[in-house]
């Protein structure tokens, strides 16, 4: 039987509801490891030889007292994640793996995004803290028919969790577009939130955002997909968003 690595922790999510999401997307033998675990089995090789890897983690935050601090993954973590992607296995990222690993540049990179809880630089340019919203009511529309795309609706509606983030357009191929306004007073601040002032956007200011929510991109020799969705249990339950997650991991891992 293939094998499925699934990587967690580092940002709060419903246990239960998503143990039985990963178990419906596929005859995989799946394992689930948490941080910090998850790193120390990586940089050991567990990523290696697992035939499909799914990203739902967030490494290498802190936060406390009102603060964040971010670490970079260890030496070995890294080698082991660029090492899979040169030997040709790809993977699937989901929801906030887009604001992991900080302080590994070359992951937002990979990933061809990055989430932000504070102001900091995104392909060498300065760009303000990304911007959340919870529970929003809106119509994902698939752009592209592509493997991973392939038996999902062309339109279908969801309540999920949206970033005001930074997506480089030019280095993905779009898979899936949002029905919605991604401006600065639609999103409240990621560094208020840390700050304890959740759910405000007083004072901030962010540039219209990409209304991309899912794509696909080569990292080296293997493809990686990127999907927002992944908020909590009502999108874990979604036919649509278990689909795109099923045929993900088949073209990037294999088809089980």
């Amino acid at each position: 039987m293939a094998t499925l690595l699934v990587l967690s922790g580092g940002h709060p999510y419903e246990e239960e509801p998503f143990d039985e999401l990963i178990h419906a997307l596929g005859d995989w033998d799946v394992t689930h490891l948490v941080h910090p675990e998850a790193e120390q089995a990586v940089a050991a090789g567990a990523a290696d030889s697992a035939d499909a890897l799914l990203f739902y983690d967030m490494g290498g935050y802190e936060f406390a007292d009102g603060k964040v601090s971010a670490r970079a993954p260890s030496k070995a973590y890294r080698e082991a994640i660029m090492r899979r992607f040169a030997s040709g296995k790809g993977a699937v990222a989901m929801h906030h793996a887009l604001a992991g690993w900080a302080e590994w540049p070359e992951w937002h990179q990979m990933l061809g995004g990055r989430f932000l809880y504070q102001p900091g630089e995104f392909r060498g340019q300065k760009v303000p803290d990304s911007g959340y919203r919870h529970d929003v009511v809106y119509e994902a529309e698939v752009v592209l028919d592509h493997p991973v795309t392939r038996g999902v609706p062309a339109q279908f509606d969801l309540v999920d969790e949206l970033y005001l983030a930074q997506v480089n357009e030019s280095d993905i191929t779009p898979l899936i577009r949002a029905r919605h306004d991604f401006a600065a007073e639609n999103f409240y601040s990621a560094a208020s939130a840390v700050a304890g002032q959740m759910f405000s956007n007083d004072g901030w200011d962010h540039p219209p955002g990409s209304n991309c929510v899912g794509w696909v991109r080569q990292v080296q020799d293997a493809p990686l997909v990127y999907l927002q969705f992944g908020d909590g249990p009502a999108t874990y339950r979604d036919p649509s968003v278990r689909k795109l997650l099923s045929n993900a991991l088949a073209f990037t891992g294999g088809n089980p």
